[in-house]
């Protein structure tokens, strides 16, 4: 006995299992918020679901977590090579180590700036961590330099470290100034491509404004720590 019925128009196969996709478009929200909504509350779907059914969450979301994954190695492997160049232009492994101690002061930034201006975290910022992983190195650099340069001259600790940071000041400020300002436009554009743009200004904005003036207190202050700690052995007297 023949009887008519209904069935799919086209069968979807992913690694041989029958697939059915659902899609949806996101207006006004961003993807990490709207996939927690869908995944609470689709927790007591998931146990209704006969044996061998099962819900995925894939398109933008997967491209997304993929995404992240590549961008924080990249973010480690760029924190590597900034300490190894570092290492060999000082040909010394402590004062780069130092020197680290400003990629902490700018994430605080980039945690405020994304707080007051209600951002997520998404690719632009990601990106935006990776570029302050050299370029908010710069300030230290050139106070570490300036110290050990006064060390060398024969200045005692503590006087190196003040006049190495008062003498430092104004180029240290010009600097982050500089780049601070340059963003800035970026940072408050509603141009057409700006929900691209505005998260990447944001995040190199809160860095250096957080890096630039917590590196004039925290580095000379580190610097002081470490300096004091002496490797040399002690002279034995018989």
């Amino acid at each position: 006995m023949i009887e008519a019925g209904s069935g799919p128009i086209q069968i979807t196969r992913d690694n041989q299992s029958r697939r059915v996709s659902i899609n949806a478009n996101i207006v006004d929200r961003d993807l990490g918020s709207v996939v927690k909504d869908v995944k609470t509350r689709m927790k007591d779907f998931n146990r209704q679901l006969p044996t061998g059914y099962f819900v995925e969450i894939g398109g933008s979301y997967s491209q997304m977590s993929e995404a992240f994954i590549i961008l924080a190695g990249a973010f480690t492997l760029a924190l590597l090579l900034v300490y190894m160049v570092m290492a060999s232009q000082f040909e010394s492994f402590k004062h780069p180590f130092i020197i680290m101690f400003t990629i902490p002061l700018c994430l605080i930034g980039i945690v405020i700036g994304l707080l007051i201006t209600g951002r997520p975290i998404n690719l632009p910022v990601w990106i935006g961590i990776i570029l302050l992983a050299g370029v908010a190195v710069n300030n230290a650099i050139v106070l570490i330099d300036y110290m050990n340069q006064l060390r060398r001259e024969g200045i005692e600790r503590k006087e190196a470290i003040i006049r190495g940071a008062v003498t430092r000041l104004r180029p240290v400020l010009l600097t982050a100034l500089t780049t601070i300002l340059g963003t800035f436009p970026m940072a408050i554009s509603h141009s057409e491509g700006s929900e691209m743009r505005n998260p990447l200004a944001i995040t190199l904005l809160g860095g250096l404004l957080t890096t630039t003036f917590l590196t004039l207190i925290v580095i000379p202050v580190v610097y002081s720590l470490f300096e004091k700690v002496s490797f040399k052995k002690a002279k034995i007297k018989i």
